[in-house]
C-alpha cells in the first residue's frame, strides 16, 4: 500500500475504474449487465491486493454504476475494513447544472446509492465543463466542496479531468488533495509528466488513470483506432504498432508494459483501471505481475511520439 500524497488514506498501487460497470456501450462498445458488475466488484474486493474502488455520481443511466457498487457493499455488509472509495460530483445529467447546489446534490445521490454515509474521496469530476470563473464563485462548486468536507461528508477532495494547465489551476488553489487525469501519462502521451511530478513534490496524491490510451494499447490500434476515446493523428496509431512489435520481440505483452509504465512512476501513488468482468481483475493483476525486460523500457522511450502529437503538447513542441 502507499499513502496518498498527504491523505491519511493508504492506497493500493493498482485502482479499478467502475466506469465500465455503469454499462455504457455507446462509449465501449459492450453492455454490462447487474450481476456481472456486482460480481466484478466483489472479485475485486476478495482479492487480497486491490483496495480501492473510484466511481462517479455520472458512470452510466441515472448512477447506474455506484447503484451496482452499492449492492456489493450492502452484500458484504459494508465497504471493508481498509477499503477506500472514491467517487465524482457531476452536473445535472437533464440540465447540465454544475452549481454548487448541484455539486451537494451529487453527494447525496451518490451517498444513497453507495449505501454510505460518507465518502473517504471526493472528486470534482471534469471541470473543464464550466469555467474555472463560475468553479470558484462564492457559493460555487469549489466552495460548496470545501463545506462538504467539513461537514464531514467528504473526508478528502480532489479534481479529476483532463487538460493538464486547467488540473494546475485547480491544485493551484490549495483546495485539493489529489489529483487525477487520465490518457496523460502513457506509453503513448507524456502530457501530465510535470503536472504530476510537481503534485508529487507538494505532497498532493497522484491518481494516473486509463494507462491503455482507452483501449489503443490492449486491444491494438487495428482493433481500438481511436486513443483516448477520440480520432488522433495516424502517427500515434503507428507508434503504437512499433511498440507492440517490440514487446512481442521481448515476450511481453503490450498491455503489461502499458500498465507497468504507469505502475513503475515513482510521482503516481495509483493507477485507475477500468475493468468490466471478475476475469479482468484476475487477468490486470496477472499483467502487473509479468517480468519485463529492463531493456524494453529503452526500446519502448525511443517510439514515443512527438510531444506535438500528445493531447496537450507543451509549449514550443513541434
Amino acid at each position: 500500500m502507499t499513502s496518498l500524497g498527504r491523505t491519511d488514506l493508504d492506497v493500493s498501487p493498482l485502482c479499478v475504474g467502475t466506469s465500465p460497470l455503469g454499462s455504457m456501450p455507446g462509449l465501449y462498445g459492450y453492455a454490462v449487465g447487474e450481476q456481472r458488475a456486482v460480481d466484478t466488484v466483489n472479485a475485486v474486493l476478495d482479492s487480497g491486493t486491490i483496495n480501492f474502488i473510484d466511481t462517479s455520481n455520472g458512470y452510466g443511466t441515472d448512477g447506474s454504476s455506484e447503484k451496482r457498487i452499492g449492492l456489493a457493499l450492502r452484500g458484504r455488509g459494508g465497504l471493508p475494513r481498509g477499503g477506500v472509495l472514491a467517487t465524482k460530483v457531476d452536473p445535472d445529467p437533464g440540465t447540465g447544472d454544475f452549481s454548487g447546489a448541484r455539486v451537494r446534490k451529487s453527494l447525496e445521490e451518490s451517498l444513497e446509492r453507495l449505501g454510505v454515509s460518507k465518502i473517504q474521496l471526493l472528486h470534482l469530476h471534469d471541470p473543464e465543463r464550466i469555467t474555472f470563473a463560475d468553479a470558484m464563485a462564492p457559493g460555487g462548486p469549489v466552495e460548496t466542496l470545501a463545506a462538504l468536507r467539513a461537514e464531514g461528508l467528504a473526508e478528502h477532495l480532489g479534481v479529476a479531468g483532463g487538460p493538464v494547465g486547467l488540473m494546475q489551476q485547480y491544485l493551484d488553489t490549495g483546495v485539493f488533495e489529489v489529483v487525477l487525469t487520465h490518457n496523460r501519462y502513457t506509453l503513448l502521451d507524456r502530457s501530465a509528466t510535470d503536472l504530476f511530478t510537481t503534485a508529487h513534490q507538494n505532497g498532493i496524491g497522484v491518481l494516473n488513470a486509463a494507462p491503455y490510451g482507452g483501449g489503443m494499447l490492449v486491444k491494438g490500434p487495428e482493433t481500438q483506432q481511436k486513443y483516448a476515446y477520440g480520432e488522433r493523428d495516424d502517427r500515434i496509431a503507428a507508434a503504437a504498432v512499433k511498440m507492440r512489435n517490440a514487446c512481442a520481440h521481448a515476450g511481453v505483452p503490450l498491455a503489461a508494459a502499458a500498465l507497468q509504465f504507469s505502475l513503475k512512476a515513482p510521482f503516481v501513488d495509483s493507477t485507475v483501471v477500468g475493468i468490466s468482468s471478475p476475469a479482468r481483475v484476475a487477468e490486470t493483476l496477472e499483467l502487473a505481475r509479468l517480468k519485463i525486460p529492463a531493456s524494453l523500457w529503452g526500446e519502448l522511450e525511443a517510439l514515443v511520439p512527438s510531444p506535438s502529437l500528445w493531447l496537450d503538447p507543451p509549449k514550443g513542441s513541434k
